[in-house]
């Protein structure tokens, strides 16, 4: 208390306390006053680390031999016995293996060698068009429909039930018979389109509930040309199957069975189609080995039109794939076969 009123009253008058902070002036008078603008001196004692007692120099030794040398109690038999147990046998690395390519038993050929064609084809303006007759040979739907994945199939009942599940057992019912109905109206309004104008009805070209469909298909029809089978029956003499083909007519050039289907997802692939390849390389095949018709196909078209009216997606089958398929389909009908 003493020491501020004395700094305030040298404060009062000018250049006296200049004065008081001179060196000589503090040491002899003053030599425990002065001021500082860093920490305070009053801090807390260092507090001793009780390592540094330790004689480091008796326990060297010990101290080196433990960090310079780890062990562990597992080895490497005991670490795999917990992986096993936690995670199973590891699955050891190996080079994939081709999937080995199945080979009918009883091989056809997709193209008749034995069919003769002949060189002036009839120039008629009418469409073949044989009806289906029923005999004990199996179609190629029941087939294919026998002979299904069971992953296709698994994923054909989920979408079931889950459409069960929202419509009901009748909703679900009434959603399935409109379907087909669709699709049957959809196939007849195409076939009006294909036969000359005399012969298609007016109903057909003017129903709403497919009015979507055959704007979907607009540009798809106008690369198909000489129409030679509409809605007509075909079967294999050979293997024993039947069929009903939508359409056999040329598309871009090129003959080939036309298979028209409706969705309403898109299907912009022709993995997409599910078993649809194969139904079309069983109808080519059929159609080669019989005897009412007097050509040979060896191309397929599937074309998925949409109910909204967007752009139907064609997907065309050139020769290689279809025999790619028909092998496949050869492998379906032998399963069905050893089924039944």
């Amino acid at each position: 208390l003493v020491r501020m009123t004395f700094l305030q009253l040298l404060s009062r008058k000018p250049g006296k306390l200049g004065i008081l902070f001179q060196t000589p002036f503090c040491q002899k008078q003053f030599p425990y006053l002065c001021l500082a603008t860093s920490t305070c001196l009053y801090s807390k004692k260092k507090k001793v680390n009780s390592y540094e007692q330790v004689d480091q120099e008796k326990y060297k030794n010990l101290v080196y031999s433990v960090t310079s040398y780890k062990t562990s109690a597992q080895t490497p038999e005991t670490i795999l016995e917990e992986d096993n147990l936690l995670y199973g046998p590891p699955d050891k690395h190996r080079p994939p293996v081709k999937a080995e390519t199945k080979t009918p038993k009883n091989w056809v050929p997709l193209i008749n060698p034995n069919k003769s064609i002949p060189l002036l084809n009839s120039e008629s303006n009418l469409p073949m068009k044989i009806s289906l007759q029923k005999t004990k040979m199996p179609s190629v739907t029941r087939i294919l429909q026998q002979t299904m994945s069971p992953q296709q199939a698994f994923y054909l009942e989920r979408w079931k039930q889950k459409m069960i599940q929202e419509l009901g057992k009748d909703g679900f019912a009434e959603y399935t018979k409109n379907l087909f109905l669709q699709g049957e109206l959809f196939h007849a309004a195409l076939e009006s389109i294909f036969l000359p104008e005399e012969m298609a009805t007016k109903e057909q070209r003017e129903d709403v509930a497919i009015s979507g469909y055959l704007s979907s298909v607009q540009h798809v029809l106008k690369d198909i040309s000489e129409v030679k089978a509409l809605e007509s029956a075909v079967q294999h003499e050979t293997l024993q199957y039947l069929g009903l083909v939508d359409c056999v007519a040329k598309y871009r050039g090129q003959l080939c069975v036309i298979d028209w289907k409706t969705s309403e997802k898109p299907k912009p692939s022709l993995k997409n189609t599910f078993d649809n390849p194969l139904q079309v390389a069983a109808y080519i095949g059929a159609i080669n080995h019989d005897a009412n018709y007097d050509f040979q196909v060896s191309c397929g078209l599937i074309v998925v039109a949409y109910k909204n009216g967007s752009p139907a997606h064609p997907h065309f089958m050139d020769p290689e794939l279809c025999s790619q398929y028909w092998n496949k389909w050869l492998l379906r009908l032998e399963e069905y076969v050893d089924k039944n």
